[in-house]
């Protein structure tokens, strides 16, 4: 008994010290100005970070872009990559297996080394500055069409082949039979995509040099620079920031233990 009490409290000890330095964060978006690097719990909580950031910069509009890119984006992208898996893992074609190959060496490319390049093409088509910048290029994910592909591999052939009894194609068997099965994984997929594309910083530097198209991350890197002495509105708009990921989370998360609860293969 003593044993498993020692243990709980180790592990609550722990846990404590990986969330202190959240909420440590958390409260420095309502200290005052001059409490901001104190440890204790402040004196006073205050909203005038957080109101200022709202009014006096356009954060609003920095948030309203970044979720309008990654809820696009994610939403296209799950939708393409899905149908890419799909034949992938279950059309015979010539070529499937390069074609597969090239896909998965995409990942050993970071944005870093095609970033020049991916800026020229895109300021050829005429994208630069535009919101179809933003969101094209982060459409592809080698990750996600891997990950779906060997899904896809786990589904029996025999349903399948029950749906070509019925008359289906391959267009009817993806909507009707593949893409309902592979729910779990299309919303642990929408989780991380989010996140990425909500987090991203470097390509919307690059292509979007418009204010009205500056997506959240951009905006608190142009806030450090233009309030370097006034940090308390820097942290307030970075936990504004950070909320919507929490959010978006924590549903997925529920949403993701729901459908592995109520999908499987009769």
């Amino acid at each position: 008994m003593r044993r498993v009490r020692g243990r709980a409290i180790a592990a609550y000890l722990v846990a404590f010290l990986a969330v202190a330095p959240l909420l440590w964060f958390l409260l420095s978006a309502f200290r005052p100005e001059e409490e901001l690097y104190d440890l204790g719990w402040p004196s006073t909580l205050t909203l005038d970070n957080v109101i200022y950031v709202l009014t006096e910069v356009p954060f609003l509009r920095y948030l309203a872009n970044s979720a309008f890119v990654a809820i696009t984006v994610t939403v296209i992208a799950l939708f393409l990559h899905s149908m890419a898996a799909y034949a992938l893992a279950r059309m015979s074609f010539r070529g499937r297996g390069f074609a597969f190959a090239s896909v998965v060496a995409t990942l050993l490319i970071s944005l870093p080394v095609i970033l020049v390049p991916l800026f020229i093409v895109v300021r050829g088509l005429g994208m630069v500055d535009t919101y179809a910048g933003l969101i094209v290029p982060g459409l592809f994910n080698a990750f996600g069409i891997f990950l779906l592909r060997q899904f896809y591999l786990g589904v029996p052939r025999e349903l399948e082949e029950a749906a070509h009894l019925d008359g289906c194609g391959h267009w009817r068997i993806y909507w009707h039979v593949v893409l309902p099965l592979s729910r779990p994984m299309l919303a642990a997929l929408a989780v991380l995509f989010f996140l990425a594309n909500w987090n991203s910083f470097l390509w919307p530097l690059a292509v979007a040099q418009d204010e009205s198209l500056r997506v959240v991350q951009v905006g608190i890197a142009s806030l450090q620079g233009q309030y370097a002495s006034k940090q308390h509105y820097v942290t307030a708009a970075a936990v504004l920031a950070a909320l919507p990921t929490v959010l978006v989370f924590l549903l997925g998360q529920r949403w993701l233990v729901a459908s592995l609860k109520t999908t499987g293969l009769r």
